[in-house]
């Protein structure tokens, strides 16, 4: 074990200064703690011992390391390492703000981004396949193909969905008895709310739901006012909603690995492919940033180039 150096007591200084000053959760400190453990050692190999030694290039050096294990460490991927460049840029900030250094060495390096990664959604007909596949006439099938179409119909995320109660829900019935247009309090991160439109197919499945299946449901629990119940009569899980769609997915024959965040893709693919305007869909997704949005106009002009690369009689040659 190597004898603790000016670097360690700093570091020690700072990670009190986030738990005590700053109330960074424990699971967060925690990981801060190895992180800069690791710098410690890093910068310790060096030959640096007190925090004014240090320059930019034992920064460089370190984030370095962190892809290609070249400190002795194992390399990380992508997210691991920009949590762990993040903490150790944190770390030269307090120290250059409390004058322990005459500088900060890490201010212009930056962590490794993330490639960015196109959301993965399947067609039109995959997905109407899924939804003709779920449910039967039974109370939990109702439940099942209304829960899979208002994921689909509303593009709510999974949270959103089984957090519901029956009171979010708005159905108008006209004259002539069938559901018709419907609109959906969904309360997204941060429990932000947001109202959401709720389409012809999802509101009948909702309906026939509301009226033959969850009762049955119900009569089982303890009046619980979530919406979509287990068959005990509680409220249903995350875990059996994705259960649910693989299910369906299954008796679809979709060989596609499909989760309850695919439905929420298509919903935002079919929209833009639609001609819907972005921000719109960014309101629908309750995305705080249209830029998180923009990423499904990626995949909708990937789309627009291999029908063009089919179609078009000179675009390839």
């Amino acid at each position: 074990m190597r004898p603790l150096t000016a670097i360690d007591r700093a570091i020690t200084d700072y990670l009190q200064h986030m738990g005590v000053e700053r109330g960074l959760a424990a699971n967060t400190l925690s990981a801060y703690r190895r992180d800069l453990a690791r710098y410690a050692r890093h910068l310790d190999g060096a030959g640096r011992r007190r925090p004014e030694d240090i320059t930019r290039h034992d920064v460089t050096g370190f984030v370095q390391a962190l892809s290609d294990g070249s400190d002795g460490g194992s390399a990380l991927g992508i997210r691991s390492a920009a949590r762990t460049v993040v903490a150790v840029r944190g770390l030269h900030k307090f120290w250059a703000l409390e004058g322990v250094t005459p500088t900060d060495p890490a201010s212009d390096v930056h962590p490794p981004m993330p490639g960015k990664r196109l959301p993965k959604a399947i067609s039109v007909d995959e997905v109407t396949r899924i939804l003709e596949a779920a449910g039967t006439d039974t109370a939990t099938g109702l439940r099942d193909r209304a829960l899979l179409e208002f994921l689909y119909s509303t593009g709510a995320r999974i949270s959103e969905a089984v957090g519901l109660d029956v009171d979010d829900i708005s159905l108008h019935t006209p004259d002539q008895g069938e559901p018709g247009p419907a609109i959906v309090r969904l309360f997204g991160k941060g429990s932000k709310e947001r109202l959401v439109p709720l389409g012809s197919f999802g509101a009948r499945a909702l309906d026939a739901y509301l009226v033959r299946g969850r009762p049955l449901l119900a009569a089982k629990g303890k009046g619980t006012p979530a919406l979509f119940l287990n068959a005990r009569g509680g409220r249903i899980s995350r875990q059996s909603a994705w259960t649910i769609l693989k299910t369906a997915a299954e008796k679809a024959n979709i060989t596609k690995d499909v989760s309850p965040h695919t439905l929420r893709h298509s919903f935002a693919t079919h929209l833009l492919e639609g001609g819907a305007d972005v921000r719109v869909v960014q309101e629908l997704l309750g995305h705080a940033s249209v830029t998180t949005t923009q990423v499904y106009t990626l995949v909708t002009a990937d789309t627009l180039r291999e029908i063009y690369a089919a179609a078009h009689p000179r675009a390839l040659g």
